[in-house]
């Protein structure tokens, strides 16, 4: 981040004033310490700063609106919500004995080793293919 007066530091200034108005408090002893080193705070601390700032008297408004600019410009981290957990397919015993049928006459039949292939894959089959299936029964049974 580049600074166009570097010899102005709200930031700095607002831990400081914190740290005097509340000597001996460890979460702006805390933050003093991760500025000074980092030169830089995320988010949510200098969200949690400027709350604290907001209550404390002494801080001129000018400061608390330059922070609270500084807390705007940074990026908000979103977390994506966690997946919700994929039910199997229910397997649809009509359609796995009419395929074991007419495999048990025609082992060979290469249409219906297909569809017992997508169907031991647990792949969806469909209208058509399990009405192709139904006629093929059909006619086995005759």
């Amino acid at each position: 981040m580049q600074r166009t007066n570097p010899e102005i530091d709200i930031i700095l200034d607002i831990l400081k004033a914190m740290m005097q108005s509340r000597p001996g408090h460890v979460f702006f002893e805390s933050l003093y310490q991760q500025y000074c080193e980092r030169g830089s705070l995320s988010k949510k601390q200098l969200e949690g700063l400027h709350d604290a700032a907001l209550k404390s008297k002494g801080i001129h408004p000018g400061k608390l609106a330059t922070l609270q600019a500084i807390i705007m410009k940074k990026p908000t981290k979103y977390r994506s919500e966690i997946p919700k957990a994929v039910e199997p397919p229910q397997v649809d015993e009509k359609i796995k004995e009419m395929i074991d049928n007419i495999l048990s006459k025609y082992p060979e039949h290469k249409r219906v080793l297909f569809f017992k292939a997508k169907f031991l894959s647990n792949n969806s089959m469909i209208a058509s293919e399990i009405e192709e299936l139904k006629k093929f029964h059909t006619l086995l049974n005759k």
